[in-house]
């Protein structure tokens, strides 16, 4: 089942299963990626009811989880 806001199918690599989000930690750091997730959470809630307006759920859940990204919490640890 592809899960759209917690790991979206087309963020995994053809190659293997390491996450755009894991190789920009291995790229650039940890606190550069958590601000950058702080950002992208901004963005997600800011236009949520434009992207998808017969859900905008959607964005608003992609928002919450960049920004308990960018706090250290890694939503991809609850499963």
């Amino acid at each position: 089942m592809n899960d759209m806001v917690n790991s979206p199918a087309h963020y995994l690599q053809k190659e293997g299963d390491i996450e755009c989000i894991d190789a920009m930690i291995q790229v650039f750091g940890i606190e550069a990626v958590e601000q950058y997730a702080r950002i992208n959470s901004f963005k997600y809630v800011w236009r949520h009811r434009y992207k998808h307006p017969e859900d905008p759920k959607i964005d608003r859940a992609k928002g919450l989880w960049y920004f308990r990204f960018g706090e250290g919490d890694d939503p991809r640890n609850d499963k």
